[in-house]
């Protein structure tokens, strides 16, 4: 079992003004992701994994989109996206978190020691 207390974790810098932390078990990845560098005037590059993903909304808008298809979120929201299925976003809001749950994990994300 692992407990994260947020105000007790130093979140990892994954680009310029944005940052994730982690929980994960042998098969299940959760990372919370914020993003203060919004609004953005275009989407990010897309990207696509083999990991299976459901996105919650926790602050802010975005567009996410989907093999091309736009879908704008906002907080509440929730996005499942397949496996290998070519995605990215677009922040509207100045500040947006993002909790991302992946199987299997992503061990590119894992500390590395």
């Amino acid at each position: 079992m692992t407990v994260v207390h947020a105000h007790e974790v130093q979140p990892e810098s994954i680009a310029p003004r944005r940052t994730r932390y982690l929980a994960y078990t042998d098969d299940l990845m959760v990372t919370v992701i914020d993003f203060d560098d919004g609004p953005a005037a275009e989407p990010d590059p897309p990207h696509s994994h083999p990991h299976r993903q459901v996105t919650y909304v926790a602050e802010g808008e975005l567009l996410f989109f989907i093999d091309g298809e736009p879908h704008r979120l906002g907080p509440g929201d929730l996005i499942t996206i397949p496996a290998n299925a070519p995605h990215t976003v677009q922040i509207l809001t100045a500040h947006a978190r993002l909790v991302d749950t992946f199987t299997p994990i992503r061990p590119e994300f894992l500390p590395q020691d």
